[in-house]
């Protein structure tokens, strides 16, 4: 018998919910789990990790958002769940993989788990709201499901509330909430990197660095370090920022730092490849995740990268807000402050910058978090006994 994951997003293609989607195909046991998904021009070096697990269908991320490219995905689902004796449907998320997953269910009676992230949620709601329709698709896809995993509390939350406004309330006894992970081998302290260095022309002359590593979206927050930056930089002159990531915001953001007079002490990374990333953490001193609510469906539903970094040994500091209290544990393995105050991000910044006992005690307690529960194989682990659970009943 085997697992099918239906994924929007996998890799190649970067980004938290396409980590999740890879790792857990990565971590099942080999024959046990076909993922579908859409064709990628770079797909074939990261699909052969797989050992014949990836089902590409012949279209790409765009079209499978179409009717034609839905039927064709919920055909070609239906027949992938045929052929193996699929057991159990993994659904990467609500729309558009709820509708094959949906699909399966009422053709073959296999039972479907939908992953919640958080933003999917209000962009559903925010849908539903406008459009009888939309609520009527989405009130299926989400009424058919035999488990919902929600991957932090905040979204839990929202899924209630959700769940209620589609007259779902009895569907919250199949809520669960799995926190997300990273993998302890490959984020660890210490990794050498004088060559990213040189690559991404970062100078080596004794600063110490913040890191973001995010989109450059406006519920990120990167405005907001960039506002404490003056403030840090009054207590603590030899600190630098650096942020990983592109997006629409770029040119925005060094305006700012341009207006906030530290346009020199901050360097805009672009995207960084995963392959890098490790290395990227250990040049860092305090990891600063600043990710905020902002309107309609701007959030961070968990926060990997505040795990990456806590696996890395880096002390955190983070906004407040969304899932990201499920990532850091408040005095433990950082500080959470107020998301949108940058003289409560720099005051904690610089607490950690002026205290190494302090910081080295709470990079220690991140790594050891990760280790013993932020990991993927602890991920797996809660999902196969969801599932369990689900065919158990």
């Amino acid at each position: 018998m085997t697992d099918l994951l239906l994924a929007q997003d996998f890799p190649p293609m970067g980004g938290g919910i396409a980590r999740l989607h890879g790792e857990l195909a990565r971590r099942y046991p080999r024959g046990e789990l076909i993922v579908s998904t859409p064709q990628d021009p770079d797909a074939a070096d990261v699909d052969a990790q797989f050992g014949g697990a990836v089902d590409r269908l012949p279209v790409g991320r765009r079209r499978t958002k179409s009717l034609p490219g839905l039927l064709l995905w919920s055909r070609r689902a239906a027949s992938l769940a045929r052929q193996h004796r699929v057991q159990f449907v993994y659904c990467g998320n609500v729309k558009p993989a709820g509708y094959p997953a949906r699909w399966v269910y009422e053709r073959t009676k296999v039972p479907y788990c939908i992953f919640l992230y958080g933003a999917d949620l209000l962009s559903e709601q925010h849908k539903y709201h406008h459009s009888g329709l939309k609520r009527r698709s989405t009130r299926a896809i989400l009424g058919g499901a035999a488990a919902l995993v929600a991957i932090s509390q905040w979204t839990r939350d929202l899924a209630l509330t959700v769940l209620g406004e589609l007259a779902l309330d009895g569907h919250g006894q199949r809520l669960r909430v799995v926190h997300l992970g990273t993998d302890p081998a490959r984020f660890h302290p210490g990794v050498d990197s004088p060559e990213l260095l040189r690559r991404l022309e970062l100078p080596a002359n004794g600063a110490r660095w913040l890191l973001t590593v995010a989109r450059l979206e406006p519920h990120k927050g990167v405005d907001t370090v960039l506002r404490a930056l003056p403030a840090i930089l009054e207590r603590e002159p030899d600190v630098r920022y650096a942020v990983a990531g592109a997006g629409s915001e770029r040119d925005q953001l060094e305006k700012l730092a341009a207006k906030m007079g530290v346009g020199e002490r901050v360097r805009f990374l672009g995207e960084v490849s995963e392959r890098d990333l490790p290395a990227l953490y250990s040049l860092a001193a305090v990891y600063v995740g600043a990710s905020r609510r902002t309107e309609r469906i701007g959030v961070e539903g968990f926060g990997i990268s505040l795990v990456e970094a806590s696996a890395c040994g880096l002390p955190v500091v983070a906004g407040n807000a969304g899932g990201v209290p499920d990532a850091v544990r408040d005095g433990e393995t950082g500080f959470l402050v107020p998301p949108e105050d940058p003289a409560a991000f720099a005051d904690a910044i610089c607490r950690l910058l002026g205290d190494a006992a302090l910081a080295q005690r709470m990079g220690a307690a991140g790594r050891r978090a990760v280790e013993t529960y932020y990991n993927w194989d602890r991920v797996v682990r809660d999902l196969r006994a969801i599932e369990a659970e689900v065919l158990a009943r």
